[in-house]
């Protein structure tokens, strides 16, 4: 077979998510759009700020194109990295510098040139179920082998108890998210410190480095007051990886960017060998313009209140009919707890009144589906009466 090894299982097993995202567009062609619900992918709904727009229109006509769109360093334009650690600095009282920062192509690229600079074949990487599929692929592409530990249902914060048992000699690193997908939680400062405690024990007990890999794509989108820790602050050995495809709703422009804190075990290592990372995998730098944009965009928000409206108004309504979930604290996405074992026989179920759901299978946690409300209030209200005739044909209404 001329396909490798590595990818056979990725052919036989693709993402369901983005499978449930293209059974959408074919329900939307046979039903109309507006009679299906889809709910699968996280596909900001939320228009990008009016401050990108002007900027990139005020760079095409103000900028030399070799500076919009030439080649720079691999870790991307200085003064931009200058201007996103200030901006760091200011919120979280760090103290970055340009050096400290790696412009990437959206989060995945900045973990996967972080996996690229640490991973050794047979290296562990820790992760916490329900976790983005993706994360166990992204390992397996430096011979990393993924460890999961198992949810905990009850508030989805990480079983740490479970975590410090399979931390081993081989951990090389831990990637965490928050605000999470697929639950919406955001990780306590409790936990956060419960963690790096945990981390800093093994650390010394095997003798090496553990790296904490914080990815961050929603950081900005939290809700009722919740902050999420900023967690150099926490552990010497962590990098953090950001995205602007949520923030600014951004997804298909692919820029972000990691940083890599003084504080880190051979920090200038690790920085020199993520920037040849990004070279190496094919990346060679972030969007040049997109650089750019952002530079001028940092104090830019989108409307979170949209998805905070939206967040309520499903939220309430699952809840009076009966179903089961916990309320997110962040991100845009409900996991909610399937009314029978089998979840995907919940999302066929789902399917009949056009309403489209991830199986919590998806996330390494079977039994529950994710609910992606970045969507239009229309979308939301127009399903309600669906999710209903669902809770009634199980039984969930009193």
């Amino acid at each position: 077979m001329l396909v490798s090894e590595k990818m056979r299982p990725l052919l036989e097993n693709n993402s369901a998510i983005r499978a449930m995202f293209e059974e959408g567009k074919r329900m939307a062609a046979v039903y109309g759009a507006e009679n299906v619900y889809d709910f699968s992918l996280g596909n900001p709904s939320v228009p990008a700020p009016e401050e990108v727009k002007k900027a990139i229109y005020d760079i095409l006509e103000t900028e030399p194109s070799g500076l919009v769109h030439g080649y720079m360093s691999n870790a991307g334009f200085e003064d931009v990295r200058e201007s996103i650690a200030a901006s760091l600095n200011k919120r979280f009282g760090t103290a970055f510098q340009a050096k400290n920062l790696i412009m990437t192509v959206g989060a995945a690229s900045g973990l996967n040139i972080a996996l690229k600079a640490l991973l050794n074949p047979g290296d562990e990487v820790i992760t916490f179920a329900p976790y983005f599929v993706e994360y166990g692929a992204y390992v397996r592409n430096y011979d990393g082998v993924l460890v999961v530990i198992s949810p905990n249902t009850e508030d989805f914060q990480p079983n740490l108890q479970e975590f410090e048992e399979k931390i081993t000699a081989k951990t090389k690193a831990v990637i965490v998210n928050s605000p999470h997908n697929p639950t919406g939680v955001v990780y306590s400062e409790e936990t956060i410190q419960k963690m790096a405690k945990i981390m800093e024990k093994k650390q010394k007990e095997f003798g090496h480095a553990i790296v904490l890999i914080s990815d961050e794509p929603y950081r900005e989108l939290v809700y009722d007051g919740v902050e999420v820790p900023y967690l150099t602050k926490y552990y010497a050995n962590t990098i953090v990886g950001y995205s602007y495809s949520k923030s600014l709703s951004l997804p298909g422009e692919r820029i972000g960017y990691v940083v890599i804190p003084d504080e880190m075990e051979e920090s200038s290592q690790v920085i020199a060998a993520m920037t040849i990372a990004n070279r190496v995998i094919g990346c060679v730098n972030a969007p040049s313009l997109m650089q750019r944009v952002i530079a001028r965009c940092l104090d830019a928000k989108v409307d979170v209140e949209t998805y905070d409206r939206n967040r309520m108004l499903l939220y309430s309504a699952l809840k009076e009919y009966g179903f089961t979930c916990i309320k997110p604290q962040g991100a845009f996405y409900l996991f909610v707890k399937s009314p029978v074992a089998d979840e995907k026989v919940f999302c066929q179920e789902a399917k009949k009144y056009h309403i489209l759901m991830v199986p919590g299978s998806s996330f390494a946690c079977p039994g529950y589906v994710r609910i992606s409300y970045c969507v239009s209030e229309d979308t939301i209200r127009n399903s309600l009466p669906g999710f209903r005739k669902l809770a009634e044909e199980y039984g969930l209404t009193n």
